[in-house]
């Protein structure tokens, strides 16, 4: 089995690497161009700036994992509490020459699944009660193969970034803003810049928030494509997987609203949006892309495999 996680049987994307670059580079610089506002108008601040965005940012990185579980309620499982599923999950990762991530299971009655982790050494597989409920064997193999693919392919830490440092700019302008750095002095001159900060640093922090927010939109769309074809070609049973995704996109939007909107908040790490029908259709900046695109991806691959 590949101990490295670097090189495994799933196909490469060379589509979603160069998105992936493409939006940490953004993103980064967004960020980095941000901290560096804030060092200029809080200039007496700017250890703390560099203390606090540094420390939280190792913190969500190296952390994530246990951050993710724990929003989402979900909890690691051995093989004697759930013998089929861990099964599962090992025949995928020899079939995909990679290390076995942790298995989770939350206990929710929405169908759903989700991986996170910084590395596939650190990875963590989770899937619903609710999920394991209503599928069959082979479409639940299809949704674990979705979810490993997305750690082989790594796409989990960059959105995990990603996502953070939308966050962590809010955070920041909150810290500075009510955090007494924009008011340390009683000259004019600082009373002047302290109402420059005041005007600059929230329509900024709102920039650079709206920005990463659609930049991770974007990737997200497109990673699910990608790890729905990375699924479909390893398991060589696209059908299974459009039979999976028919099936909880369903089910879903049969739940109770007040009880979607509790997981909305992390849509971008879920097999299927937590979303109504009626949201479903629309959603302009959704963290996947329509059921429509999926299916018929799924399709081209199951024609192209019959040949």
């Amino acid at each position: 089995m590949s101990s490295s996680g670097q090189h495994t049987r799933f196909a490469p994307d060379r589509g979603l690497t160069g998105r992936m670059v493409g939006t940490m580079f953004l993103i980064g610089l967004l960020y980095v161009g941000f901290t560096g506002l804030l060092i200029v108008l809080l200039r007496g601040a700017w250890p703390i700036i560099v203390l606090i965005s540094g420390g939280l940012f190792v913190a969500q990185f190296w952390f994530s994992d246990r951050i993710t579980e724990r929003a989402m309620g979900a909890h690691r499982v051995t093989p004697e509490q759930y013998p089929q599923l861990h099964g599962a999950v090992d025949r995928l990762c020899a079939l995909a020459d990679m290390p076995k991530p942790r298995v989770a299971v939350a206990d929710n009655d929405m169908p759903n699944a989700f991986a996170t982790g910084r590395n596939p050494q650190n990875a963590v597989v989770c899937v619903t009660t609710g999920l394991l409920r209503r599928l069959e064997p082979e479409e639940l193999e299809g949704v674990l193969a979705h979810e490993l693919s997305h750690v082989a392919h790594r796409d989990v830490a960059v959105m995990t970034v990603a996502g953070f440092l939308g966050v962590l700019a809010g955070v920041m302008t909150r810290i500075a803003m009510y955090g007494g750095f924009l008011g340390g002095g009683r000259s004019s001159s600082n009373d002047s810049n302290a109402a420059i900060a005041a005007l600059v640093i929230p329509l900024v922090s709102v920039a650079v928030y709206a920005i990463s927010f659609l930049l991770t939109r974007l990737l997200s769309r497109y990673r699910e494509l990608a790890a729905d074809r990375a699924a479909a070609q390893l398991t060589g049973r696209p059908s299974a997987l459009a039979s999976a995704l028919t099936k909880v996109t369903g089910q879903i939007a049969a739940i109770p609203t007040r009880d979607l909107r509790q997981a909305q908040a992390y849509n971008a790490f879920y097999f299927a949006p937590a979303l109504s029908a009626r949201e479903a259709a629309t959603q302009l900046f959704s963290t996947h892309p329509s059921l429509e695109q999926r299916l018929a991806q799924l399709a081209r691959i199951s024609s192209e495999l019959g040949r």
